[in-house]
Formats: C-alpha cells, sequence, structure tokens
C-alpha cells in the first residue's frame, strides 16, 4: 500500500534532530556498467567525488554512516567509514545492501529502529530528507518511506525498519525478490515528493553524460547555498 506526501517547509520538521537517531547505509555496490566499470561514486563532479558529496549532505542528518560495496574495501579507506559487502551472493541490486546493512545495524547498534538508505551517486540529496520521510512515516503510520521527484518514486532513497529485515532475507534467499518496489509493495508505503527548481535532488550519474550534467547542476546547487 502507498500513499503520497508531498512535503512542504511547513508539513514537516525543520532539522534530523526531530527524527528518531537514523543511521543512515549509503548503497554503492552497483557495477557501473555504464560507466565501463568502476565505482560511479568516485568520479568526480567540480572537484570533489560524488560520494564526499553524498557524505557531507547526509552527515549531518544521519547518526552516523555505513557503506555498502563489494571487492576490496580498501579503497574507500580515505573516507573513514564502515564498509559492509552484500551477504548474498551474485549482485541481486539494492536490496542486498539495504538487507546488509539491516543486519550490520542489528549487531552493532541494537537500539537503532531505522536507517536511511541512498543511493552513492546523488550528490544533490535533501538537506531534509530524513526529517521529512520519518514525519511522513509517523504522520501516515506507515512501515516504510520512500522518497520521489517528478511523479517518479525513488526506491533505493528510504526508511528501512530494523524490525522487518529477516522478512526481507527471506524474499530475497527464498523468493528471489530482486526490485524494491515488489517488496514495498507488501507493507503500508509512505512517498513523499520533493520539488525539482532549481534542480532534482535525486539527479544520479549514470553515464559519462550524467556527468557532464552534474558538473552544470553542482553550480546550481552550490548557489542555492547562498
Amino acid at each position: 500500500m502507498t500513499t503520497e506526501f508531498a512535503a512542504t517547509s511547513r508539513d514537516a520538521p525543520a532539522t534530523s534532530r526531530d527524527a528518531p537517531a537514523t543511521p543512515g547505509v549509503l548503497l554503492a555496490g552497483g557495477l557501473a556498467r555504464r560507466m565501463g566499470g568502476g565505482d560511479k561514486p568516485m568520479r568526480r563532479i567540480g572537484g570533489r567525488t560524488i560520494l564526499e558529496r553524498v557524505i557531507a549532505r547526509l552527515k549531518p542528518q544521519c547518526d552516523g554512516l555505513v557503506l555498502n560495496a563489494n571487492g576490496d574495501p580498501a579503497r574507500f579507506a580515505a573516507f573513514g567509514l564502515p564498509v559492509i559487502a552484500d551477504t548474498v551472493a551474485d549482485f541481486p541490486g539494492p536490496l542486498a545492501g539495504i538487507l546488509a546493512a539491516l543486519d550490520w545495524i542489528a549487531a552493532n547498534r541494537p537500539e537503532i529502529s531505522w536507517v536511511l538508505s541512498a543511493a552513492a551517486d546523488c550528490p544533490f540529496l535533501p538537506r531534509d530528507l530524513v526529517s521529512r520521510l520519518h514525519w511522513a512515516r509517523a504522520e501516515q503510520n506507515a512501515q516504510l518511506a520512500v522518497a520521489a521527484s517528478r511523479g517518479q518514486s525513488h526506491p533505493v532513497i528510504g526508511l528501512w525498519s530494523v524490525a522487518l529485515r529477516e522478512e526481507l532475507r527471506h524474499a530475497l534467499v527464498v523468493e528471489d525478490i530482486r526490485k524494491i518496489d515488489r517488496w514495498t509493495a507488501r507493507y503500508k508505503l509512505a512517498t513523499v515528493t520533493w520539488a525539482t527548481t532549481p534542480l532534482d535532488p535525486f539527479f544520479n550519474a549514470n553515464t559519462m553524460d550524467d556527468i557532464a550534467e552534474a558538473e552544470r547542476l553542482a553550480t546550481l546547487d552550490a548557489a542555492s547555498d547562498v
């Protein structure tokens, strides 16, 4: 079940201080085939890596960050984040990264009930992402919450209940469910819509052309900070 909710500054709390303690997982487990392989978050935009931009945007909102990535974790050592690999084999997609994060949080932060996920190739994420997702979830008594813009849901960017991790594991391992939408359709879902001016905060860099566009958008993003 999905309930649409268009967040505005009058509706939602101003900061993540109004929300429960919420760690964040940055999902960087993709194979970047459209860029010829490699780590998309390590591409540079305006002199900074995409991952640096994502961390800078989410660190003030989250109670700690972890990075979901497969392969040698040493390549991310400079960022100072715990790096957790998928626990389900064969790159089954972002749900595997979300499950890995929920398992890590359950083991290391047992007091935590909610985890934010975000794609590690989205350099312009909203500064009120955590607070608005939590507000909509609580307002609608939803079990999950995801972001949206331009009439399109962004299910990789959302709030996940640690209590649902065994149900997610069963869906991935036993039912072979790979698409996030198929799994979230089982639960009451709050969908929170953000404005797209001066730019879509959920723009992600999938191709080399997107990197060129991101350079232009970075200028708009910087101007919005002034």
